[in-house]
């Protein structure tokens, strides 16, 4: 595939050559904005973004689902930290596990600052941590009371073996 194109000048309107047409080039890399997942793999992705959240001790973890209600994703996943800093630090965890288990980096991220409410998006799967103030405040679980809800609840770590002695 050639480098050389053409282009529309932004003032004139009149094509012209250029070696990488900026309008052509695109934003984003081309499977961090496709949504040709299945659902059992989006479920997934919930999962992997839950179990980050419960291990940097978050609460009242929720997974919701909001196939065939909403186009703009398939799963919420809401969890409360209990400061600002908490809930920084489980948002981290959250980027962390994703790069690292799917290779997926969340398309937007809003409100990591202030960190009462940090809201990460991954198409796929849209992440809400709250502070408690927050998530009284917004109530998305009642918002989308209608939608399936399911309570993240971790695998219990395996007991440790007895010591032989």
């Amino acid at each position: 595939m050639s480098r050389w194109g053409t282009c529309f000048h932004p003032v004139w309107g009149m094509p012209w050559p250029v070696r990488v047409c900026p309008s052509a080039r695109p934003r984003y890399p081309e499977e961090a904005i496709t949504t040709a997942s299945t659902d059992t793999a989006t479920y997934d992705l919930a999962l992997i973004a839950a179990a980050a959240a419960d291990a940097k001790k978050a609460s009242d973890i929720v997974l919701i689902d909001m196939r065939g209600l909403v186009a703009y994703t398939d799963w919420l996943v809401v969890a409360t930290g209990q400061t600002p800093r908490q809930t920084k630090g489980v948002a981290e965890e959250v980027r962390k596990r994703m790069k690292e288990e799917t290779g997926r980096f969340a398309r937007r991220t809003e409100g990591e600052r202030e960190g009462e409410w940090v809201l990460m998006d991954y198409l796929d799967i849209v992440v809400h941590v709250f502070t408690p103030q927050s998530r009284d405040f917004y109530r998305l679980d009642r918002l989308w009371r209608e939608a399936p809800h399911e309570r993240f609840a971790p695998e219990p770590a395996p007991a440790p073996a007895p010591a032989a002695g």
